[in-house]
């Protein structure tokens, strides 16, 4: 299998970037949130990218999702030419600023689900040979029975691709759902050693969790662009991080 990073010669890149990864419903976007706002409170500049957010192809994909057009080669390009261009704008300058770049998914995310949707992982790992190696990759490791659960409590129906009916898998979308999920798990359990992935146990207390990162990556922090702030921010930022997410029931509903 292709080692990416060999492709990925963009130069100096001064800043740090650190993604996020994990099924739907692991809690990754609420630790990103958790790891940006203790990072503005010490003063880092930040920049922030999330996955499939591209305006560039933003029309066409839903035209596509309506009227069920995609199929996983279709699925596959898209998110790549998507990716391409939110790499461009929001992850590559900042890297070459200096600043703190946090992506919630990043290219672990297309190896995973097109995989999972057939396609050949040779081929997908090559189309993103561009992207860098990140500083730091986290995988929030969660049980699929646990993630169904905290996906679709309260849930009034999946979408046609978010629940894998594409494939074929089932009938049912929520059996569909979780077999497809399933399948997105078994992909990232075998990137974690070929990619180097810094496993967090998902099912943590949410502070605990964050602890852990912010602990794998401060060490990275020398040199990255940063401003004075005020002796109180840490204290304002800990009382907030208390009340709005240690006591609060975390969601993570990432879409197709």
């Amino acid at each position: 299998m292709t080692d990416f990073t060999q492709y990925a010669d963009q130069g100096p890149l001064p800043g740090k970037l650190f993604i996020v990864e994990g099924i739907d419903g692991s809690g990754k976007s609420t630790q990103l949130d958790l790891l940006k706002k203790w990072l503005i409170s010490q003063g880092y500049c930040v920049s922030y990218s999330e996955w499939n957010s591209s305006p560039l192809v933003r029309e066409t994909t839903s035209v596509g999702k309506v009227k069920r057009l995609l199929s996983p080669q279709t699925f596959c390009l898209i998110h790549a030419a998507d990716f391409a261009d939110r790499f461009e704008r929001a992850i590559l300058a900042p890297l070459r600023a200096g600043a703190v770049v946090l992506a919630d998914r990043y290219i672990y995310t297309a190896f995973a689900r097109d995989v999972a949707r057939g396609m050949d992982p040779e081929y997908v790992r090559r189309i993103y040979r561009f992207a860098p190696k990140p500083t730091a990759a986290f995988y929030f490791r969660v049980p699929l029975a646990e993630a169904l659960r905290r996906i679709l409590t309260g849930r009034p129906e999946l979408k046609y691709y978010e629940a894998g009916m594409d494939l074929a898998l089932s009938e049912d979308p929520y059996k569909s759902f979780e077999l497809f999920q399933g399948r997105i798990l078994d992909e990232y359990e075998k990137m974690i050693p070929e990619f180097g992935l810094s496993v967090i146990d998902a099912t943590l207390p949410i502070a605990e969790q964050q602890a852990q990162v912010r602990g794998l990556v401060e060490p990275h922090l020398r040199g990255v662009l940063r401003q004075q702030v005020s002796p109180y921010a840490e204290v304002l930022h800990t009382q907030g991080l208390s009340g709005r997410y240690l006591e609060g029931k975390e969601s993570d509903w990432s879409s197709e």
